[in-house]
């Protein structure tokens, strides 16, 4: 891909240290492609990370990410966007993993991650940890990313309340980082609708975006004091510059106890979907007439077998 200076969608990128003191451990990059010399179609990939670990080792960890996980996309052709991110989370994991390894004051480092990434019209996400991702579309606001925690394990088993959640004392357990001693998974889950099936949400990915969408990637500073409610008021409400701050703002009136970062990207009201370089919807046929000739080939020959068997 390309690297180009405008974004083709606006965005709005805000990130607050918190009131409580601490080094801001929060990382976020937003940045825009097109997908070839002779191929204008427009990209942009935006991701949030929140640093884990002591000794300023966070911070080492969620800029190793975004730097990793930035150029890992940056050097695709945007093909193959989910095979691209699976590559860019655990070359992204391993390299936090590896500077731990040689720095013994940054054992244990690691970092959450969220990533959207458009193609075109097409939306791609990836997540790790509790940083987290949603999508306002129309007034209603829907969290697309599932929390890799300790919270979210016991609601979904039935083991604490939705209430005692917020309150709860392994609200900040986390199951799944970058830089954990396991490669850790990146969850390609992208939930439109809450009911939705684990497999369903999967099968979302590149799922169109429409005209007066916005996207927020958020870290747990923002989520863990400002209720959903209160997020999709506030960008019904606001402009997106305006938006970003507000939400900032009303964390820190709430005490503000960790880092804050938000980054939203608005898809136009007037926004019309790009049409796709020829020679990439030639590659998209051909792709597919491929599968479909492999699985062809697979049931002639599970028939053939069938047939031998005495």
């Amino acid at each position: 891909m390309i690297r180009v200076s405008e974004t083709p969608f606006p965005v709005a990128a805000l990130t607050h240290p918190g009131l409580s003191g601490k080094q801001n451990e929060d990382r976020f990059a937003v940045s825009a492609y097109r997908l070839g010399r002779r191929d204008s179609t427009p990209s942009l990939f935006a991701v949030v990370s929140d640093g884990i670990g002591g000794h300023r080792a966070g911070e080492v960890a969620a800029e190793i990410a975004v730097e990793v996980l930035s150029q890992t996309v940056a050097a695709s052709s945007g093909r193959n966007p989910l095979a691209t991110l699976r590559q860019a989370v655990e070359a992204a994991s391993q390299a936090i993993s590896s500077q731990a390894r040689d720095d013994t004051q940054r054992l244990g480092m690691g970092t959450t991650c969220a990533c959207v990434w458009i193609i075109a019209n097409r939306l791609y996400t990836a997540s790790v940890g509790d940083s987290r991702i949603y999508l306002l579309r129309g007034k209603s606001l829907q969290q697309l990313t599932t929390d890799h925690t300790w919270i979210q394990e016991a609601l979904e088993r039935g083991l604490i309340d939705p209430q005692d959640a917020r309150h709860h004392p392994n609200m900040h357990v986390i199951r799944r980082y970058l830089g954990s001693t396991l490669p850790p998974r990146p969850d390609l889950r992208l939930r439109l609708r809450p009911e939705e099936t684990d497999a369903q949400a999967e099968a979302n990915q590149g799922a169109a975006i429409q005209a007066g969408d916005v996207f927020l990637l958020c870290t747990d500073g923002l989520t863990d004091l400002v209720t959903n409610e209160e997020i999709e008021a506030i960008l019904s409400d606001h402009e997106l510059e305006a938006a970003a701050q507000t939400l900032i703002d009303l964390a820190c009136e709430r005490g503000g106890h960790d880092n804050i970062t938000v980054v939203l990207i608005a898809v136009p009201a007037h926004f019309r979907p790009p049409r796709l370089d020829p020679r990439l919807r030639l590659w998209l046929t051909g792709a597919a007439m491929g599968a479909i000739l492999l699985v062809l080939i697979l049931l002639v020959t599970f028939w053939a077998l069938l047939q031998a068997l005495p």
